[in-house]
């Protein structure tokens, strides 16, 4: 008996809870619908604006600035050196050909053409033409100063492998590194390390 009777109040409360809620969600429902009346009543009757046709715009978009092909041109004028510069015109130089830029002390000329600096590296320009040496010249020297080199070599050879036995290269190479700004001197090699067919050359640091 006890039993059915707690059953009987639980049935109760449940049926409460529910009434409850129902009473609530009706409450709700009739402030939202006043709520919207009075809005409604306020703004009064309204009529949606007429839109206007659009007409898509067309700017020209700007064109893209290839910066890397500028850069590519750039260093490639950078690097450009040309046939028609002539050392003669321009510099004095001594019996050997041997070249200083302003501020490079005998010192120093000394000490490059007695070996004092270490050869860090070379080019070898036998068998290019005259347009293949050029641009190893230059490629030679941009990868010098990249890896911060000092002291290189670059062999030119003696001509006695050309048609009228002259080193077609020997004033060719002089008159392109003094184009260089990077080229702060160079020497005719000692007889150790190519003599006359090449030259020992210093960078900027």
């Amino acid at each position: 008996m006890i039993k059915d009777l707690a059953q009987l109040k639980a049935l109760q409360q449940r049926l409460k809870a529910s009434a409850e809620a129902a009473a609530k969600a009706e409450r709700e429902r009739r402030e939202r619908e006043r709520e919207a009346n009075l809005f409604r009543n306020s703004v009064g009757e309204v009529m949606p604006l007429k839109a206007e046709p659009r007409v898509p715009l067309s700017t020209p978009q700007p064109l893209p600035i290839a910066r890397q092909r500028m850069a590519d041109d750039e260093a490639a004028l950078q690097e450009s050196l040309s046939d028609e510069f002539s050392i003669d015109t321009l510099l004095d130089v001594d019996e050997t050909l041997s070249f200083a830029r302003s501020g490079i002390g005998p010192d120093v000329m000394r000490k490059l053409r007695g070996g004092g600096w270490v050869t860090q590296d070379q080019l070898d320009l036998h068998g290019l033409r005259t347009d293949q040496a050029r641009e190893a010249v230059g490629q030679f020297l941009r990868h010098c100063v990249k890896r911060g080199f000092r002291c290189v070599r670059i062999i030119h050879g003696k001509g006695l492998g050309s048609m009228n036995k002259k080193p077609v290269l020997k004033s060719k190479v002089r008159n392109w590194l003094v184009q260089k700004e990077e080229v702060m001197a160079f020497v005719q090699a000692r007889a150790a390390d190519g003599g006359s067919g090449a030259l020992m050359v210093l960078l900027k640091g």
